[in-house]
């Protein structure tokens, strides 16, 4: 009995030790949406869980909807960098003009309204121009939602004609770029604050996705769903996915691994698939409610297409004079576009 006293005490120094080296970790991610909504429930929670299989439970992510840990939508991107929460969804566009060269994504017709492209494209644009730009954060991925299209209180939009002193909603500086160009009112405001200012009469509706219009309860507050016509979306929006520096670099580096397994082109592809796996059922909820949805002609939308163009020539011109090369940057959100098309394309 003697001997084993011991080896009993040296038997638990060794699982002490190896309780030490497998370091357990609770990271909270917060968003701003309903959990119930597409990218929370197709990719950030299925994320999560793949964080927690993959580093056989040593990882554990906490996610909170509706900002439920504190702050504004719009303090997203601070809050992570301060460490007030460890990760979380960011809208850069919630904050106009901070991050400028991001803006190149979310000009009028940039992409196509799949939004797997289109956030493919993000990951591969965002590592060309935008890693300076959020490098006290830690990226995992980038993104983009699928098609925006406007949706209103009264009949569809027929013809540009229609868009003449309608108060709109917007999300990011280029949608209410585009909106003023088209003769409404903008209004720049995060989604959680889209449902109570259609109550109130705030707006008379706005843009954004098919995917996020049942969590809105937009088949209550609107009448009409309008689209253009074609394969390229009236406008976009740009996401991150993102840690704060000094969480994810205190990981010992195996559970980095896990992280960075999961970061990158085909993590934000899957962030993507998640808004078009949402545009099917939001699309489908609004015909249920018998709503009435619409398609501009391809005459108005070309209307509009010249329109988004003078919306870019602008842009450019407003970048450029603050030391940007905003052709060059439009150049490249386009070409990253292009590649991600043709790596879709069917081959014959």
């Amino acid at each position: 009995m003697t001997m084993l006293k011991p080896l009993s005490f040296a038997a638990a120094l060794g699982l002490m030790s190896t309780t030490a080296m497998a370091q357990e970790v609770t990271l909270r991610f917060q968003h701003f949406v309903s959990p119930k909504s597409a990218n929370p429930t197709h990719f950030m929670q299925p994320w999560a869980d793949k964080i927690e299989a993959d580093s056989n439970g040593r990882i554990k992510v906490e996610l909170y909807p509706a900002m439920q840990l504190g702050g504004k939508a719009p303090n997203q991107y601070d809050l992570i960098r301060d460490g007030a929460i460890d990760g979380g969804w960011v809208i850069p566009g919630y904050q106009p003009g901070r991050f400028p060269e991001a803006e190149a994504l979310e000009m009028p017709f940039m992409t196509t309204k799949s939004a797997e492209e289109a956030s493919k494209a993000a990951w591969i644009f965002t590592q060309k121009h935008l890693m300076d730009d959020f490098a006290d954060v830690h990226l995992i991925a980038a993104h983009m939602h699928g098609r925006g299209l406007v949706h209103k209180k009264g009949p569809a939009i027929s013809s540009v004609d229609d868009f003449d002193g309608l108060k709109l909603r917007g999300p990011s500086r280029a949608a209410t770029l585009l909106l003023d160009k088209l003769g409404a009112n903008p209004v720049g405001m995060p989604v959680p604050a889209f449902p109570e200012a259609i109550a109130k009469g705030v707006v008379d509706g706005g843009v954004i996705t098919w995917e996020m219009s049942p969590s809105l309860k937009l088949d209550e507050l609107t009448d009409s769903h309008t689209d253009v016509e074609g394969e390229q979306s009236l406008y976009n929006l740009y996401f991150l996915w993102a840690m704060n520096k000094n969480a994810y670099d205190a990981l010992p580096s195996d559970l980095k691994a896990v992280i960075d397994a999961n970061s990158g082109l085909e993590a934000s592809a899957w962030a993507g698939r998640a808004h078009d796996t949402g545009d099917v059922t939001g699309r489908e909820a609004m015909a249920a409610a018998g709503n009435e949805i619409a398609t501009l002609s391809a005459e108005e939308t070309d209307v509009i297409r010249a329109l988004g163009e003078a919306v870019i020539s602008d842009w450019v011109e407003d970048v450029s004079a603050k030391g940007l090369d905003g052709q060059m940057l439009i150049d490249d959100a386009r070409a990253a576009v292009q590649v991600t098309r043709s790596a879709s394309a069917p081959v014959n």
